[in-house]
């Protein structure tokens, strides 16, 4: 979701006549945007705030923005710690941005401007999408629950949902600029449509986007367990472009745990939806996230908390030491764990699901994939040559081009095999001696590709090489490093 409020924020500086910094030269203009979910954002936005001061004092004119949640949250805070910043905009006025530029600017002075509900539906505003085959599509923004850890609905304010033909137009718009898949977004997905009276509008949202010629690849994140109901189960199953993919938010695995944190199911429910889903759907890979070390938690708790891991067989899991945020229920809580204790418990969580996320990717191998091309490969592509792609389950593949193979650009779509796995990617090398081994289905989302290369370099280009030369991405400014 971060992410693709980045876009809307790249999109209205474009908009107002900004251009992308090139590649070497220093940015007249850098924009943080910021989570406040756990502590160690705060620490990431002061310090690097801190490392461009120099870099601003030796660039007259130079501009800073802060926003986000943690803009939301800490307020005059920011311009009291770094009063060098420019302007402050929080969640709900993300369209706000080139003005309090251009108010600074001329006035001399920092702009902080916080609204405490929203000023615009963020998919309104112009955007500049860091992928021309994949894009993001917000349902609902804020939330309407109240768990104890989470800061979240304090910032991005209650619930609200769009349209359904709001958001099919848009699903729509991204199909005809060449995006073959959509994710879409939301704090909790499938309470979307309680807001206009629909209880089950999501499960509706994800027929209709079955509708839509030329969407091959629909994905959604994040459900509740709570609200997760059997026709969206149903909506999964039978509408053949979304995919075999689920991200599920567990948090613990202890009912005493969940009263605690304000989750309204239990570790029954939650292992009920997953046994449903995989009814229906075999080949479905289950993700959730889990938060180490909530305050209180005792080795049964955690010892829970690995025995539904262990039965849920989770492909990947996002693990989290718990972050005590100022003004959540739980920041008050007594018996706030030791770090020493949080840190063990966590690298046995660790282990757990390393183990699991080995032995499920091993499953994959033989099995025949089709990937979805990336612009971004491994870290070792340069050793072993291999590109990268989703598959549709969205598990991370890194594969080869066979001698004499068509090599596929971003957007294109490849089927192989899967020859090898590791905990967190599977490798495809197909052979060229065995035919039909590989194959590439060239793509609208790979001829986007060329033309936004074409225009991004002057002379028109093709192949997954030519990422190299993409225009600058979003992502935090690069910093001077600091003397030890």
């Amino acid at each position: 979701m971060n992410v693709h409020d980045s876009e809307r924020m790249s999109g209205l500086l474009e908009a107002a006549g900004y251009v992308r910094v090139a590649e070497g030269a220093e940015a007249d203009v850098v924009v943080f945007n910021t989570c406040a979910v756990r502590e160690n954002a705060d620490n990431r936005l002061y310090g690097n705030l801190g490392q461009l001061r120099p870099v601003k004092d030796r660039h007259p004119g130079m501009q800073i923005a802060v926003g986000g949640c943690l803009a939301q949250k800490d307020r005059e805070t920011i311009l009291e710690k770094a009063p060098w910043v420019d302007a402050v905009f929080g969640t709900h006025n993300v369209g706000a941005l080139p003005a309090l530029l251009e108010r600074s600017r001329h006035n001399h002075e920092a702009q902080l401007e916080i609204l405490e509900s929203l000023e615009v539906f963020p998919s309104t505003l112009p955007t500049k999408r860091d992928s021309v085959y994949s894009g993001w599509v917000s349902i609902s923004v804020g939330c309407n629950n109240t768990c104890t850890f989470c800061i979240v609905p304090s910032l991005r304010g209650k619930e609200r949902d769009r349209r359904p033909g709001d958001v099919l137009a848009e699903v729509q718009a991204l199909v005809d600029d060449g995006a073959i898949e959509v994710t879409l977004l939301g704090q909790n997905v499938n309470s979307y449509g309680v807001e206009f009276g629909d209880r089950l509008a999501f499960g509706k949202l994800l027929r209709a986007c079955g509708e839509i010629k030329g969407l091959e690849r629909v994905r959604f994140t994040s459900p509740h367990p709570a609200a997760f109901t059997d026709d969206v189960i149903d909506a999964m199953a039978e509408t053949p472009n979304v995919m075999p993919q689920l991200h599920m938010p567990l948090q613990s695995g202890s009912d005493r745990l969940l009263r605690a944190m304000r989750r309204s199911y239990r570790s029954a429910k939650f292992l009920g939806i997953l046994d449903r889903v995989r009814e229906q759907i075999p080949d479905a890979a289950i993700t959730t996230d889990i938060i180490v070390g909530f305050p209180g938690e005792t080795e049964e708790d955690f010892e829970a908390t690995l025995d539904v891991v262990e039965r849920a067989r989770f492909s990947s899991a996002f693990t989290f030491q718990y972050s005590k945020r100022p003004g959540t229920p739980a920041a008050d809580m007594a018996d706030q764990l030791p770090k020493a204790v949080v840190q063990e418990r966590y690298e046995r969580l660790i282990a757990l699901q390393e183990r699991i996320s080995g032995e499920e990717n091993a499953r994959q191998i033989g099995r025949e994939v089709e990937l979805l091309v990336t612009a971004q490969s491994g870290r070792k592509a340069g050793e072993t040559h291999r590109l990268s792609g989703r598959a549709k389950d969205h598990r991370l593949v890194h594969f080869s081009v066979p001698a004499g193979g068509e090599e596929p650009r971003p957007g294109d779509l490849v089927t192989l095999a899967v020859t090898d796995a590791a905990p967190h990617h599977l490798i495809a090398d197909p052979r060229a001696e065995e035919p039909g081994a590989y194959s590439v289905r060239r793509t609208r989302a790979g001829d986007a590709w060329d033309r936004a290369q074409a225009e991004s370099c002057g002379v028109p280009t093709s192949g997954v090489a030519a990422a190299s030369k993409a225009s600058v991405r979003l992502g935090m400014p690069t910093l001077p490093v600091r003397a030890v």
